[in-house]
């Protein structure tokens, strides 16, 4: 399988203190998808009300063990909230799955997670209700307004980190600490 690069797929898009829209203030997002029609990506640092034996109950999918039935679904964008995107590593054939890169996908088919729950998904997956959308040039024109800093993804930071320390992290990645900006003073 080729992956055909797109401008910014598999950067991490990390919100400025300065962004003050809600759905994406201290927010990292991963691009998924860019090209001429906009962009695509999935929130990868804020946690949704649900746990993943939610999901599977709502979707009637049986099975899991525990620590994958209390596994945190990430609320991962304001755009298409009801459906499940998966995010995972691992070169299995899923009935609809992007490549994002070598080795990072997005699958957004019911078979990922009913192969999950039988112990025969991906090694690592992390799950989003949502995503993130912009419009064609909407994505060029807001790293342009300086609301967002993008730096390389990496499977520690989207797979293994916590939640909470995935916005500074992100930066860190790139050698901005935010703690050091005068946007951010003042605003713990």
């Amino acid at each position: 399988m080729s992956v055909m690069p797109t401008p910014l797929a598999n950067q991490l898009l990390i919100a400025l203190p300065a962004l003050s829209d809600t759905n994406f203030s201290r927010s990292v997002a991963l691009i998924c998808q860019h090209d001429g029609d906009g962009a695509m990506g999935i929130v990868v640092n804020r946690p949704s009300e649900y746990t993943l034996g939610e999901v599977f109950g709502q979707m009637g999918v049986d099975g899991g063990d525990d620590s994958l039935r209390s596994q945190v679904v990430l609320a991962g964008g304001p755009v298409h909230p009801e459906r499940g995107f998966v995010l995972h590593d691992g070169g299995m054939q899923w009935d609809s799955t992007l490549a994002i890169a070598d080795a990072l996908f997005l699958t957004t088919s019911r078979d990922i997670l009913e192969a999950m729950a039988r112990g025969e998904g991906p090694d690592n997956a992390i799950v989003a209700l949502g995503c993130a959308g912009w419009g064609s040039g909407q994505l060029e024109h807001e790293l342009t307004e300086n609301d967002w800093l993008t730096a390389p993804a990496d499977a520690e930071l989207l797979f293994d980190l916590p939640l909470d320390a995935r916005w500074q992290a992100a930066a860190g990645r790139i050698g901005v600490d935010f703690a050091h900006l005068a946007d951010y003073a003042g605003h713990a």
